[in-house]
């Protein structure tokens, strides 16, 4: 199964994808793959896993050494070879990093080897998580072509809901191959939900929970320490474990 978590940034979607990954996890669907589809990357470090090598970097070295492959191997049967030396992670984790690519230029060959690399392995995992990038333009670019389930997570703001808001338009105007589509409002305070109400179904999007304010998870990344490693009664975890047993445990 496929799931990616889409939003505005700093609306807390790394943080709702890192707590999706450890639910999975915790119910012993394993092994996951969890994908960093953000240049801007910090997967790797909510998930305390160390990265050694990105996609920008396998792009990067084919860039500089044409030479690089082994005689005999296709340039992608070598592409494919460099991305699974890219995974990092754990037994019940692996990871895989876009990266920054080198310089000016645009995301297509990354973005075009990451959704098929994904196509490629997602058989081999129970599930596949996709943290993609902030805003709207992986959308538009494609790097989400089929997932079964996607996540848009926002704040608890009125703009966080409108972005969340144009984000379910244009998922719907481009038709991608998503089955469906839920709201995730992260670091809700009481009371915030009435006074959010209109915005919210205004965003015509199925209400899949919230997180709550949770000072656990702002000491966490105070200290830089992996999120992932939140105690099991945090307000956070228990809200996403009740998300995911909700949206995607009773499918």
């Amino acid at each position: 199964m496929q799931i990616a978590v889409a939003g505005k940034g700093g609306g807390g979607k790394t943080t709702f994808a890192v707590l999706t990954v450890r639910s999975l996890v915790a119910a012993g669907h394993v092994p996951v793959l969890a994908v960093d589809a953000d240049a801007n990357a910090n997967l790797a470090e909510v998930l305390g896993v160390p990265v050694r090598e990105t996609i920008a970097d396998v792009l990067a070295e084919l860039s500089r050494d044409r030479r690089a492959r082994p005689g005999g191997m296709s340039k992608a049967e070598y592409v494919n070879f460099r991305m699974n030396q890219a995974l990092a992670g754990s037994a019940d984790v692996d990871l895989l990093v876009m990266g920054t690519p080198e310089g000016p230029g645009c995301y297509c060959h990354a973005n075009n080897l990451l959704r098929e690399f994904i196509e490629q392995k997602a058989r081999e995992y129970a599930f596949v998580v996709v943290d993609n990038e902030a805003g709207l333009e992986h959308l538009s670019r494609g790097t989400i072509r089929r997932a079964d389930l996607l996540f848009i997570v926002s704040d608890a703001s009125v703009r966080g809901l409108r972005s969340a808001g144009r984000i379910h338009r244009l998922a719907r105007q481009l038709k991608l191959g998503v089955g469906e589509l839920c709201l995730v409002i992260n670091r809700v305070k009481e009371k915030d939900l009435d006074v959010l109400g209109a915005e919210i179904a205004a965003t015509r999007l199925e209400l899949a929970g919230y997180l709550p304010h949770d000072p656990a998870v702002e000491v966490q990344d105070l200290q830089g320490k992996p999120l992932i490693q939140l105690p099991e009664e945090t307000p956070a975890v228990t809200a996403v474990r009740g998300i995911i047993s909700r949206t995607v445990f009773s499918r």
